[in-house]
């Protein structure tokens, strides 16, 4: 049974602990009669009380926890209990529901009144908690659709209702063209696409996503490398929506049928934050992808990445070499851009001429001659470098290798004095050989061009706030692969139990981990014979080279990042 809280004024309570005078008390009850405010909420709006010293005294007065509630994720099933009407009245939001006992978070846990009504409307027994007043606010809106929100929601349905919004019979191009333009420019779908955009970076967000179906419309954020649905807009604002989308990223809103592509720059405070855009047509309408380039979060200093000793030594002597690859492989979202382009960042000065052939161009770099691929006009990544070898470059950097053309291109460039970055798709470092040579290259001209192949995953940080330690077995950690380094410390294995902070995922952030493999003497013979990558890796590793799984284990054994994510990206040896 939850405890019963004692019948006191929140008014006694603050007179006793001396945290308000008689007479601001009384001018703060004065005002309550009038505007029907609660005391709280007034004595902290007067500057007569601090919202911290009201939440830590009600906890402390009244034995009941306090709890942030600024980035909790509470399940719409809980939500569901407390009618948002009575949530907004009594400024008070459901937490959790465990047995018949539901948690409620409050700014005034004394309002006896609030928990009478609730108590008789849903059959539960209340427990309350503090929970800071302008925090619980801002929880009730973005939980329940925000004032903001949804009254542009409720705007948009009443506008989609009108004939303005109605889908209508195809009639004549230009008159439809000129309706697709009137509905991109209303202004709720302004403010509609405007939060959505504004969510996505106060969530950190990499990329947001608008998904057509049948009856609904769907928006989602991937945070730290995994998708979160958001409140979703009505069905019938979709089409305007994606012209809109299309408006600001240049493209035509006309065609439906073909893929285009995108970008738009908006600021955010203070800084530039560009949106590269996506449109694919799907059945049920066009989806549209934003993938998020912020540069302010962007570093790029190679020793900030945070990679253990070997694969970092084998990277600094490969940027030192004169000519030579070096090959980035992992899969779309693995931080392989943000890696190279801090390689570049390295290496780019006053004496080196430094360009690049790129699809897209993400992020701008002074110094640095960018060039985007347009195929449309035969500028491809091939025609791209073959004109930038004219150019007298010193360093060049091609976006993907995908052809052979352009890896017979790049590895002719390294062979001539040049030092030529790239990415590739495979799984691990050695496979990059195996997968050159697939590409008609051959193999005496793969051995001798390569000089690094590395493999990248992105790893989800624990989040500091709440992460624990935990007992890991041994027969666990041998099965996992786990070497703990002779002589050094011993490993802090943690698991993140889940907190306001990182929305109960127990992770917030990302770290890169990876895999490089320099091109040692013993692996020349192996590719030279085309031996496949499982012969290569193994030499590899005898040779000094750290695996991706092992590269991973440390940082979970340094309490980093958890086992659990470890085996979600990377692969046993």
């Amino acid at each position: 049974m939850p405890p019963k809280i004692a019948k006191r004024r929140l008014g006694d309570v603050l007179i006793e602990q001396e945290l308000v005078t008689q007479e601001q008390l009384q001018e703060a009850i004065v005002l309550q009669r009038q505007s029907g405010l609660s005391l709280a909420s007034i004595l902290v709006s007067k500057k007569y009380l601090s919202e911290e010293d009201l939440v830590i005294t009600l906890s402390e007065q009244l034995g009941i926890p306090h709890i942030r509630v600024m980035n909790y994720n509470i399940p719409q099933e809980v939500l569901n209990e407390v009618p948002e009407s009575l949530a907004r009245q009594y400024q008070m939001l459901p937490v959790s529901v465990t047995g018949d006992v539901l948690t409620l978070a409050m700014g005034d846990p004394l309002n006896i009144m609030a928990l009478d009504d609730l108590r008789m409307l849903t059959s539960y027994e209340i427990e309350p908690v503090v929970a800071v007043q302008s925090e619980l606010v801002d929880a009730i809106n973005r939980h329940y659709g925000g004032k903001q929100s949804d009254a542009l929601y409720d705007e948009l349905m009443d506008a989609s209702k009108q004939d303005g919004v109605q889908v209508v019979e195809k009639k004549d191009e230009i008159e439809d063209l000129a309706h697709a333009q009137a509905e991109a420019q209303d202004g709720p779908v302004i403010r509609l696409v405007n939060l959505i955009l504004v969510g996505a970076l106060e969530n950190r967000a990499s990329d947001i996503h608008v998904e057509p179906y049948e009856k609904s419309l769907r928006i989602r954020y991937r945070i730290d490398g995994m998708l979160e649905e958001q409140k979703n807009p009505p069905k019938n604002v979709q089409s305007a929506l994606i012209s809109r989308l299309k408006i600001m990223s240049g493209l035509d809103i006309a065609e439906h049928r073909l893929p285009q592509d995108g970008r738009f720059r908006i600021k955010f405070r203070g800084h530039e934050v560009d949106f590269r855009v996506s449109i694919l047509p799907c059945y049920h309408g066009e989806k549209v992808v934003m993938r998020v380039l912020d540069k302010s979060s962007l570093s790029l200093d190679l020793d900030t990445l945070g990679f253990a000793d070997q694969p970092m030594d084998a990277f600094r002597e490969a940027l030192a070499l004169p000519f030579g690859m070096i090959l980035l492989t992992g899969p779309t979202g693995s931080g392989k851009t943000t890696t190279l382009y801090s390689a570049l960042h390295k290496l780019n000065g006053p004496d080196t001429n430094i360009i690049t052939v790129e699809d897209p161009v993400e992020y701008e770099l002074f110094g640095v001659n960018q060039v985007q691929v347009k195929s449309e006009i035969g500028l491809s990544f091939a025609a791209g470098l073959r004109s930038i070898l004219r150019q007298d470059p010193d360093v060049i950097m091609v976006g993907e290798i995908r052809d052979e053309e352009t890896a017979d291109i790049a590895i002719k460039a390294a062979l001539t004095g040049h030092l030529v970055l790239s990415t590739l798709h495979t799984n691990d470092a050695a496979s990059v050989y195996t997968r050159l040579i697939d590409m008609n290259m051959e193999p005496f001209l793969v051995q001798s061009s390569v000089g690094l192949a590395a493999a990248q995953r992105l790893l989800r940080r624990v989040c500091v706030e709440c992460k624990e330690p935990i007992r890991v077995p041994e027969e666990v950690l041998e099965r996992i692969q786990f070497r703990n380094n002779p002589g050094g410390p011993p490993p802090r294995f943690v698991r993140g139990r889940g907190c306001s902070k990182c929305k109960d995922t127990g992770y917030r952030g990302r770290l890169a981990v990876i895999e490089a493999m320099p091109n040692y003497p013993d692996l020349q013979e192996l590719i030279m014979t085309r031996s496949p990558s499982a012969d290569i890796k193994r030499t590899a590793i005898q040779c000094g080279m750290a695996t991706l799984r092992q590269n991973a284990l440390e940082k979970a054994a340094e309490g980093v990042t958890t086992i659990e994510e470890v085996l979600r990206v990377s692969a046993a040896d």
